[in-house]
Protein backbone atom coordinates (compact mmCIF):
# COMPACT_ATOMS: atom_id res chain seq x y z
CA UNK A 1 0.00 0.00 0.00
CA UNK A 2 1.09 3.55 -0.63
CA UNK A 3 -0.09 6.93 0.62
CA UNK A 4 -2.27 7.41 -2.45
CA UNK A 5 -4.22 4.22 -1.69
CA UNK A 6 -4.66 5.30 1.94
CA UNK A 7 -6.16 8.58 0.77
CA UNK A 8 -8.54 6.67 -1.49
CA UNK A 9 -9.58 4.48 1.43
CA UNK A 10 -10.21 7.49 3.69
CA UNK A 11 -12.50 8.94 1.02
CA UNK A 12 -14.40 5.63 0.70
CA UNK A 13 -14.94 5.39 4.45
CA UNK A 14 -16.04 8.99 4.81
CA UNK A 15 -18.27 9.14 1.71
CA UNK A 16 -19.67 5.58 2.19
CA UNK A 17 -20.15 5.27 -1.58
CA UNK A 18 -17.64 4.44 -4.30
CA UNK A 19 -19.25 6.97 -6.64
CA UNK A 20 -19.05 9.81 -4.12
CA UNK A 21 -15.49 8.87 -3.13
CA UNK A 22 -14.43 8.73 -6.79
CA UNK A 23 -15.90 12.18 -7.39
CA UNK A 24 -14.09 13.54 -4.32
CA UNK A 25 -10.77 12.09 -5.49
CA UNK A 26 -11.31 13.14 -9.11
CA UNK A 27 -11.05 9.65 -10.58
CA UNK A 28 -13.60 7.31 -12.18
CA UNK A 29 -15.34 4.56 -10.19
CA UNK A 30 -13.73 1.44 -11.76
CA UNK A 31 -10.10 2.37 -10.87
CA UNK A 32 -11.17 3.25 -7.32
CA UNK A 33 -13.00 -0.06 -6.90
CA UNK A 34 -9.88 -1.80 -8.22
CA UNK A 35 -7.67 0.00 -5.68
CA UNK A 36 -9.97 -1.10 -2.85
CA UNK A 37 -9.80 -4.69 -4.10
CA UNK A 38 -5.99 -4.56 -4.22
CA UNK A 39 -5.82 -3.30 -0.62
CA UNK A 40 -8.14 -6.08 0.62
CA UNK A 41 -6.08 -8.70 -1.22
CA UNK A 42 -2.83 -7.33 0.16
CA UNK A 43 -4.13 -7.23 3.73
CA UNK A 44 -6.12 -10.47 3.48
CA UNK A 45 -9.13 -8.78 5.09
CA UNK A 46 -12.43 -7.37 3.94
CA UNK A 47 -12.38 -3.64 4.64
CA UNK A 48 -15.94 -2.60 3.73
CA UNK A 49 -19.22 -4.37 3.03
CA UNK A 50 -22.23 -3.17 1.12
CA UNK A 51 -25.53 -2.69 2.94
CA UNK A 52 -28.09 -1.22 0.58
CA UNK A 53 -26.88 2.00 -1.03
CA UNK A 54 -24.05 2.55 1.40
CA UNK A 55 -20.83 0.87 2.46
CA UNK A 56 -20.22 -0.16 6.07
CA UNK A 57 -16.69 -0.35 7.46
CA UNK A 58 -15.60 -3.68 8.93
CA UNK A 59 -13.53 -3.93 12.11
CA UNK A 60 -10.43 -4.43 9.94
CA UNK A 61 -11.44 -1.37 7.91
CA UNK A 62 -11.82 0.71 11.06
CA UNK A 63 -8.32 -0.24 12.16
CA UNK A 64 -6.90 0.68 8.75
CA UNK A 65 -8.86 3.95 8.70
CA UNK A 66 -7.37 4.99 12.05
CA UNK A 67 -3.82 4.43 10.83
CA UNK A 68 -4.56 5.90 7.40
CA UNK A 69 -5.60 9.16 9.05
CA UNK A 70 -2.43 9.23 11.15
CA UNK A 71 -0.16 8.43 8.22
CA UNK A 72 -1.67 10.97 5.84
CA UNK A 73 -1.54 13.59 8.58
CA UNK A 74 2.14 12.80 9.17
CA UNK A 75 2.76 13.06 5.45
CA UNK A 76 1.15 16.50 5.33
CA UNK A 77 3.14 17.63 8.36
CA UNK A 78 6.35 16.32 6.78
CA UNK A 79 5.64 18.23 3.55
CA UNK A 80 4.87 21.39 5.51
CA UNK A 81 8.01 21.09 7.63
CA UNK A 82 10.23 20.45 4.62
CA UNK A 83 8.78 23.53 2.91
CA UNK A 84 9.36 25.59 6.04
CA UNK A 85 12.93 24.33 6.29
CA UNK A 86 13.37 25.15 2.62
CA UNK A 87 12.34 28.75 3.12
CA UNK A 88 14.11 29.10 6.47
CA UNK A 89 10.98 29.35 8.59
CA UNK A 90 11.96 26.11 10.31
CA UNK A 91 15.16 24.10 10.63
CA UNK A 92 18.34 24.41 12.69
CA UNK A 93 20.93 27.17 12.75
CA UNK A 94 24.40 25.82 13.57
CA UNK A 95 26.97 28.51 14.24
CA UNK A 96 30.40 28.85 15.81
CA UNK A 97 31.39 31.95 17.77
CA UNK A 98 34.90 33.21 18.39
CA UNK A 99 35.74 33.64 22.06
CA UNK A 100 36.30 37.40 21.70
CA UNK A 101 33.75 38.24 19.02
CA UNK A 102 30.09 39.05 18.47
CA UNK A 103 29.30 41.24 21.44
CA UNK A 104 25.95 41.99 19.75
CA UNK A 105 25.10 38.33 19.16
CA UNK A 106 22.32 38.15 21.79
CA UNK A 107 20.53 41.09 20.12
CA UNK A 108 21.04 39.55 16.69
CA UNK A 109 19.67 36.19 17.82
CA UNK A 110 16.67 37.90 19.43
CA UNK A 111 15.90 39.61 16.13
CA UNK A 112 16.40 36.39 14.16
CA UNK A 113 14.19 34.44 16.58
CA UNK A 114 11.46 37.04 16.22
CA UNK A 115 11.48 36.59 12.44
CA UNK A 116 11.93 32.78 12.49
CA UNK A 117 10.48 31.49 15.78
CA UNK A 118 10.53 27.81 14.74
CA UNK A 119 14.27 27.67 14.07
CA UNK A 120 16.36 25.86 16.71
CA UNK A 121 20.02 26.55 17.50
CA UNK A 122 23.37 24.88 17.99
CA UNK A 123 25.99 27.41 19.11
CA UNK A 124 29.63 26.52 19.79
CA UNK A 125 32.34 28.83 21.08
CA UNK A 126 36.02 28.38 20.29
CA UNK A 127 39.12 30.00 18.79
CA UNK A 128 38.84 31.19 15.19
CA UNK A 129 41.23 28.64 13.69
CA UNK A 130 39.33 25.76 15.27
CA UNK A 131 36.02 27.22 14.13
CA UNK A 132 37.31 27.10 10.56
CA UNK A 133 37.87 23.37 11.00
CA UNK A 134 34.32 22.94 12.35
CA UNK A 135 32.94 24.68 9.26
CA UNK A 136 35.09 22.52 6.95
CA UNK A 137 33.90 19.38 8.76
CA UNK A 138 30.26 20.55 8.51
CA UNK A 139 29.87 20.49 12.29
CA UNK A 140 28.56 24.04 12.00
CA UNK A 141 27.46 25.88 8.87
CA UNK A 142 28.54 29.36 9.89
CA UNK A 143 31.24 30.79 12.14
CA UNK A 144 31.87 34.31 13.39
CA UNK A 145 35.64 34.60 13.54
CA UNK A 146 38.41 37.12 14.06
CA UNK A 147 40.53 37.87 11.00
CA UNK A 148 43.04 37.55 9.44
CA UNK A 149 43.16 33.83 8.70
CA UNK A 150 43.71 31.66 5.63
CA UNK A 151 40.21 31.59 4.17
CA UNK A 152 40.67 30.32 0.60
CA UNK A 153 37.99 27.66 1.07
CA UNK A 154 35.42 29.97 2.64
CA UNK A 155 33.02 32.70 1.68
CA UNK A 156 33.49 35.69 4.00
CA UNK A 157 31.19 38.51 5.04
CA UNK A 158 33.10 41.27 6.83
CA UNK A 159 31.11 42.56 9.81
CA UNK A 160 33.25 45.23 11.45
CA UNK A 161 36.79 46.28 12.40
CA UNK A 162 37.52 47.19 15.98
CA UNK A 163 40.45 48.80 17.83
CA UNK A 164 42.44 47.38 20.71
CA UNK A 165 42.81 48.94 24.15
CA UNK A 166 45.58 48.97 26.72
CA UNK A 167 44.05 48.25 30.14
CA UNK A 168 45.47 48.67 33.64
CA UNK A 169 44.08 48.82 37.15
CA UNK A 170 42.70 52.09 38.46
CA UNK A 171 45.85 52.36 40.58
CA UNK A 172 47.84 53.18 37.46
CA UNK A 173 47.32 56.73 36.22
CA UNK A 174 50.33 57.40 34.02
CA UNK A 175 48.32 57.93 30.84
CA UNK A 176 45.49 60.18 29.76
CA UNK A 177 43.74 59.44 26.50
CA UNK A 178 45.21 57.28 23.75
CA UNK A 179 48.54 55.45 23.91
CA UNK A 180 51.00 54.06 21.39
CA UNK A 181 52.63 50.64 21.43
CA UNK A 182 55.95 52.34 22.23
CA UNK A 183 54.35 53.92 25.31
CA UNK A 184 53.34 50.58 26.77
CA UNK A 185 56.04 48.14 25.68
CA UNK A 186 57.75 48.12 29.10
CA UNK A 187 54.58 47.30 31.07
CA UNK A 188 54.19 43.69 32.28
CA UNK A 189 51.59 42.38 29.83
CA UNK A 190 49.22 39.45 30.23
CA UNK A 191 47.94 38.57 26.77
CA UNK A 192 44.28 37.52 26.43
CA UNK A 193 44.93 34.48 24.26
CA UNK A 194 47.16 31.47 23.79
CA UNK A 195 50.41 31.56 21.85
CA UNK A 196 49.90 30.85 18.16
CA UNK A 197 46.24 31.86 18.14
CA UNK A 198 44.62 34.92 16.59
CA UNK A 199 44.66 37.75 19.14
CA UNK A 200 48.02 36.65 20.58
CA UNK A 201 49.52 36.73 17.08
CA UNK A 202 47.96 40.10 16.20
CA UNK A 203 49.43 41.77 19.29
CA UNK A 204 52.94 40.38 18.83
CA UNK A 205 52.87 41.13 15.09
CA UNK A 206 51.93 44.78 15.78
CA UNK A 207 54.89 45.23 18.16
CA UNK A 208 57.19 43.51 15.68
CA UNK A 209 56.07 45.81 12.87
CA UNK A 210 57.45 48.75 14.85
CA UNK A 211 60.53 46.81 16.01
CA UNK A 212 59.40 46.96 19.63
CA UNK A 213 60.00 44.36 22.33
CA UNK A 214 56.96 44.02 24.61
CA UNK A 215 57.31 42.82 28.20
CA UNK A 216 55.14 39.70 28.00
CA UNK A 217 54.85 38.11 31.45
CA UNK A 218 52.07 35.64 30.67
CA UNK A 219 48.86 34.80 28.91
CA UNK A 220 45.34 34.13 30.16
CA UNK A 221 42.58 32.94 27.86
CA UNK A 222 40.01 33.00 30.69
CA UNK A 223 38.80 36.57 30.22
CA UNK A 224 36.97 36.81 33.54
CA UNK A 225 40.15 35.81 35.37
CA UNK A 226 42.18 38.17 33.19
CA UNK A 227 39.95 41.11 34.12
CA UNK A 228 40.18 40.14 37.79
CA UNK A 229 43.97 40.08 37.58
CA UNK A 230 44.20 43.43 35.80
CA UNK A 231 41.80 45.13 38.21
CA UNK A 232 43.87 43.82 41.15
CA UNK A 233 47.00 45.42 39.60
CA UNK A 234 48.64 42.08 38.81
CA UNK A 235 49.67 43.44 35.42
CA UNK A 236 48.35 45.16 32.31
CA UNK A 237 46.86 43.79 29.11
CA UNK A 238 45.91 44.57 25.53
CA UNK A 239 42.37 43.56 24.57
CA UNK A 240 39.94 44.05 21.68
CA UNK A 241 37.18 46.58 22.27
CA UNK A 242 34.66 43.70 22.39
CA UNK A 243 36.07 42.51 25.72
CA UNK A 244 35.52 45.91 27.33
CA UNK A 245 31.92 45.91 26.09
CA UNK A 246 31.24 42.38 27.31
CA UNK A 247 33.04 42.61 30.65
CA UNK A 248 31.94 45.79 32.37
CA UNK A 249 32.10 46.76 36.04
CA UNK A 250 35.81 46.03 36.56
CA UNK A 251 38.09 48.56 38.25
CA UNK A 252 40.26 49.15 35.20
CA UNK A 253 41.41 52.05 33.07
CA UNK A 254 41.32 51.64 29.30
CA UNK A 255 43.30 53.58 26.71
CA UNK A 256 42.74 53.19 22.99
CA UNK A 257 45.87 52.25 21.06
CA UNK A 258 46.49 54.99 18.51
CA UNK A 259 46.43 55.28 14.76
CA UNK A 260 44.95 51.86 14.04
CA UNK A 261 48.40 50.33 14.64
CA UNK A 262 46.55 47.44 16.20
CA UNK A 263 43.06 46.53 15.05
CA UNK A 264 41.14 43.41 14.13
CA UNK A 265 38.34 42.56 11.74
CA UNK A 266 35.45 40.24 12.53
CA UNK A 267 33.56 38.32 9.87
CA UNK A 268 31.23 35.41 9.31
CA UNK A 269 32.38 32.50 7.15
CA UNK A 270 30.83 29.50 5.43
CA UNK A 271 32.12 26.89 2.99
CA UNK A 272 32.46 27.87 -0.65
CA UNK A 273 30.59 25.79 -3.21
CA UNK A 274 28.56 23.93 -0.58
CA UNK A 275 24.85 23.98 0.10
CA UNK A 276 23.88 26.56 2.71
CA UNK A 277 20.61 25.88 4.48
CA UNK A 278 17.92 28.51 4.16
CA UNK A 279 18.09 29.17 7.92
CA UNK A 280 21.82 29.88 7.62
CA UNK A 281 21.29 32.03 4.53
CA UNK A 282 18.63 34.05 6.32
CA UNK A 283 21.03 34.59 9.22
CA UNK A 284 23.78 35.78 6.86
CA UNK A 285 21.29 38.17 5.22
CA UNK A 286 20.37 39.55 8.66
CA UNK A 287 24.05 40.07 9.55
CA UNK A 288 24.68 41.75 6.21
CA UNK A 289 21.74 44.09 6.71
CA UNK A 290 22.95 45.10 10.18
CA UNK A 291 26.51 45.54 8.88
CA UNK A 292 25.28 47.86 6.13
CA UNK A 293 23.31 49.95 8.63
CA UNK A 294 26.36 50.30 10.91
CA UNK A 295 28.61 51.23 7.98
CA UNK A 296 26.18 53.88 6.69
CA UNK A 297 25.87 55.31 10.21
CA UNK A 298 29.65 55.62 10.48
CA UNK A 299 29.87 57.26 7.04
CA UNK A 300 27.19 59.73 8.11
CA UNK A 301 29.06 60.54 11.33
CA UNK A 302 32.32 61.24 9.49
CA UNK A 303 30.55 63.51 7.01
CA UNK A 304 29.15 65.74 9.77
Amino acid sequence: MDIRQLRYFIAIVEERQISAAAERMHISQPPLSQQLKHMEEELGSQLVERTGKFLEVTEAGKALYKYALQMTQLMEEAKMEVKEVGNGANGRLTIGINTFSAVELPDILHQFHKEYPKVTYKIQQNESSYLCKLVRDRVVELAIIRLPLELDHFSVLHLYTEPFYFITSNKQNEFNGEVSLADIQSYPLLLPSTEGLGVHYLILEAFSRFQLQPNIVGECSDITLLMDLISSDFGASIVPETILKRHTGYQVQSHKITNATLSSSVGVIWQKNHYLSKAAQNFVDLLQGRSNVIRMAKEYDTSE
